[in-house]
Formats: C-alpha cells, structure tokens, sequence
C-alpha cells in the first residue's frame, strides 16, 4: 500500500517513463522514523522538505502544512499491518513535461512506509569498521545538504563498501575532507570536544544531527565544535559515531589501524531515547 497524493491504493500507477523524479532525480525525499503512531521529529522533517522544495524551485501546494504533512503519513502507516515502529519515505516530485527545463514547478507526492523492528534506538552492530572511499567526491554546494534522488555516489559507495567488506564508507569533499557516512552524518570526540563538519562543507542537513548537537550542547564539560575534518583528524580521536533517523547512533569501531572505544556514543544514545520519551 502507498499513499500517492493523498490516496490510499495498492500502487502508484504513475508511468516512469514521463516521471521526472526517475528520468532526472528531479525529486526530493524525507526519510522518517514513526513510533506508536507518532511522527518523530516531526517539525524538523516538515521545515527541511519546505526548504528542500524552495531550494529546488518546487512550487508549494497552500495546503501543504505541517498537519498535511503529518496526516498523510499517519493515513498511510495506520493502513498497513499492526507495528509500533515504522521507516516512512515521503517523495516529492514535479509532475510536468519537459526536459531538463520542466514546464510547470507543480508538485505530487508518494508516501510508503514498511514495518520496523526497533522501537527504541539501539546499538546495531557492536563492531563496525569504516573506510574512505575516494572514488568520487561531494562538492561543497547547497544541494549536496538536500536529500534528493541523485544517490550514485552512495550507491556506488555501498558498492564498494559490500565488495571489500567494510560496515561503511566515509566520504570526502572536493577539498578531500571528510563530510559524512553514506546514509549518515558523522561526529568525532577528541577529550571533551565533539567535531561534527559543518553544513558548508557539503554534508547533509541531517535531522538526527540537529537532535545529536542539541544534546551535546546540555551537556556539562563537552565542547561543540563544527568545524572541518581532514583524514588525518581520524586517527587522532577516541570515539566515531554516526547519526541518521532511522539507526540513531551508530559507534565506528575501527578504521584502518586504528580502533575507538563506544563509552561516550552510547551515553548519547540514552539520553535521545530519553529525549523521544519526553517530546
């Protein structure tokens, strides 16, 4: 089942030789966690699609608000199998003729969603060993924070990471420092400072970032830093983890030669499952 502009039906229908989201990536996409028929996080994925949307020269439906935005994904998880715990994706994309210059900037949106087993955030995997990929590289520009459907990178990453047996890739921007994970933001402690790369830099504008920072911030006796990474910057820190809506935290247990301890990721980890408790 899917929610394709509103609608609850089997399937989209829609023709992708004429959809632009597939013949362009002209589209744009939340990833979302629902828990107990709760949105998580639910203003900072509404603002972030607003954003993304003006930023792509989408035009806004008035009825677009953030209780739409909420329903439509609620209509869809509360159509399918009982579960406490669901990964949405919410598309946008221009429905308009044209080539690379469409005709009209209207938009449609598709909603789906599959069961999750996790309903609080834990630890995945208690090892997990990353490498640079270095193949191809995130230039330093305002689309690269955007979540769109140009992931060849990430993709070709996964490939690579699969092939060679690493957990994940770190990946690098054209000025070869490192920006992010594949599918996740990246935070570096180094005694009682936190380093995470700034937006500028070409990272995504991640929402379990936003949380992660928030977080790190209430905390007594720890400094936040956003600020670049070099390679080089790797080996010299205690702990690596990483952040999306879906995993939470992640710790990085080895890179190279070098190994981290998890002490600290895992006192954030309990302090955002406390946090998703209280909001």
């Amino acid at each position: 089942m899917v929610n394709y502009n509103g609608n609850i039906q089997e399937n989209s229908n829609f023709s992708i030789e004429s959809n632009r989201g597939f013949l362009y990536g002209d589209a744009i996409f939340e990833t979302i966690k629902v828990l107990d028929n709760k949105v998580l996080f639910l203003e900072d994925h509404y603002f972030r699609l607003m954003a993304s949307m003006r930023i792509c020269r989408m035009e806004i439906p008035m009825n677009f608000t953030m209780e739409f935005f909420e329903e439509q994904i609620l209509k869809l998880t509360n159509s399918l199998e009982k579960s406490n715990s669901f990964r949405v994706r919410f598309s946008v994309f221009r429905n308009s003729h044209g080539f690379y210059a469409p005709i009209s900037n209207e938009i449609e949106f598709i909603v789906v969603a599959i069961p999750s087993e996790n309903t609080v955030y834990t630890i995945e995997k208690s090892n997990y060993e990353v490498e640079l990929y270095k193949d191809f590289f995130i230039p330093k520009q305002l689309l690269s924070t955007l979540k769109t459907n140009n992931k060849m990178l990430q993709i070709t990453g996964s490939i690579f990471a699969k092939e060679n047996g690493y957990d994940n890739c770190l990946v690098l921007n054209d000025e070869k420092n490192v920006v992010e994970a594949l599918q996740s933001n990246l935070f570096m402690k180094i005694g009682n400072v936190v380093v995470t790369p700034p937006i500028s830099d070409g990272c995504l504008n991640g929402i379990m970032r936003k949380q992660v920072i928030e977080i790190l911030n209430k905390m007594d006796g720890i400094e936040v830093k956003e600020t670049s990474i070099s390679p080089f910057d790797l080996q010299k820190a205690d702990e690596l983890f990483l952040t999306n809506v879906i995993t939470g935290i992640q710790p990085i247990t080895k890179y190279r030669k070098k190994e981290y301890t998890v002490n600290f990721s895992n006192e954030i980890l309990v302090k955002l499952n406390a946090k998703i408790r209280l909001s």
